[in-house]
């Protein structure tokens, strides 16, 4: 089997999936618009070829590229990309070349969010009233129409990019000049309540893998405050009634979706009351560590099992959820370079055991934007089977681990 990847080198989790491919016995190709050199190590170890592009997101000169490049020894038996931004470029290609996988039709709804909402909507699926708006007046129309506290994001979004919750009509005119440049926004019904994540991996419409994640504290307000250590956390017990609800309203997603094949990635929210409340869903992996953190909670590799269920149809890995397992990202504090890290020992030595990775900035690196990456300055990642041993671990790390720049 012939398999293209679109983009295996970027972002930072695509080369592992593209390794995955080659694991499961299949040549990989590459497609993107990096130079080879550029690509990762894993990425270039994995391709059996590469076709750089000059125009990446130009669908007719990228697709012109990849016949007269087909012509020879290479007949595609699939395209797959897993970047949120090529999702719909990738569809268009499966198209027009006839190979299996989701067509724009299909990809249209997991793309823009207000056709995801209306999908779910006629199947009676509970999710945010929302109007879309493609300029300030539509927008305040439909802050009117909706009522405050509101959330303003969009369309065509991923993450918590460009996405701001307002209180009132003072807010609104604070936030209108921020997404001047996004071309259309969905503005929402603001849900009160935690926020979790649904994430599954299957094949022809067979469920091989879920997962739900817990976010501490929710993106928008940890994208929206400096000091805070943001905090993933992979759940070890699937089966906890508070959770029932969103794993069922999931499974429905899917369902009224279509999604037969691949990666997804669902956003939730629980509320108070105990409901559940569809945010949004991805046809592909969460982000930010996500996927290692549910390798560490089960002990498997979900590169490898998304790669065979995708090609092969089935998933031979023994999912046992062992561990809850959690991430924390870290902010560096004061401008500038790194000049030193705090607290790194004492954690090592109270948790040692239970830390499973530690990727920080180096002393001498310049702290990055930490609005523009939730990776921030690093991150520690930590698992133990208690989820309120995992939780003050998580909060020693967020509290105690400083990284001082200047």
């Amino acid at each position: 089997m012939d398999v293209l990847m679109f983009s295996p080198g970027f972002p930072a989790e695509m080369p592992y999936f593209t390794r995955g491919l080659a694991e499961v016995g299949v040549r990989v190709w590459g497609l993107g618009d990096q130079p080879l050199p550029a690509l990762p190590e894993v990425a270039r170890h994995a391709l059996s070829g590469y076709l750089r592009v000059p125009r990446l997101w130009d669908s007719k000169a990228v697709l012109h590229e990849l016949r007269g490049w087909q012509e020879g020894p290479r007949t595609l038996d699939r395209i797959e990309c897993l970047w949120e931004p090529g999702m719909m470029l990738a569809a268009e290609l499966r198209e027009a070349l006839d190979l299996p996988g989701m067509r724009p039709h299909e990809t249209l709804p997991f793309r823009d969010k207000g056709a995801m909402k209306e999908v779910l909507d006629r199947a009676g699926l509970r999710t945010p009233r929302y109007r879309r708006a493609t300029n300030p007046r539509e927008v305040e129309a439909a802050a009117e129409a909706i009522g405050f506290p509101l959330i303003i994001k969009p369309i065509a979004g991923a993450g918590s990019a460009d996405t701001y919750r307002v209180g009132d009509a003072g807010e609104l005119q604070t936030v209108l000049p921020r997404v001047r440049h996004v071309p259309e926004m969905s503005v929402e019904e603001f849900i009160e309540g935690e926020e979790y994540t649904y994430d599954t991996i299957g094949a022809d419409g067979n469920l091989f893998y879920e997962n739900v994640a817990w976010y501490r504290p929710k993106p928008l307000i940890a994208r929206s405050v400096e000091w805070i250590s943001p905090q993933t956390i992979t759940l070890r017990d699937f089966a906890a009634p508070t959770l029932r609800p969103g794993i069922e309203l999931g499974r429905s997603v899917l369902q009224a979706l279509g999604f037969r094949t691949g990666f997804t990635h669902m956003e939730w929210f629980l509320k108070p009351d105990g409901e559940a409340i569809f945010g949004e869903i991805g046809a592909r992996p969460p982000g930010a560590r996500s996927v290692e953190l549910m390798n560490y909670g089960c002990d498997i590799d979900v590169f490898r099992g998304w790669a065979e269920a995708t090609c092969h149809g089935r998933f031979s890995q023994e999912v046992h959820r062992r561990y809850n397992a959690a991430v924390i990202f870290k902010r560096a504090q004061g401008e500038g370079r790194i000049q030193r890290i705090e607290g790194l020992e004492s954690i090592l030595g109270h948790f040692g055991p239970h830390i499973t990775c530690v990727n920080l900035l180096p002393p001498g690196a310049r702290r990055r934007n930490w609005k523009q990456t939730l990776i921030s300055d690093g991150y520690i990642i930590l698992r133990h089977p208690d989820l309120g041993v995992t939780l003050a671990m998580a909060d020693r790390v967020g509290s105690h681990l400083r990284i001082q720049a200047g």
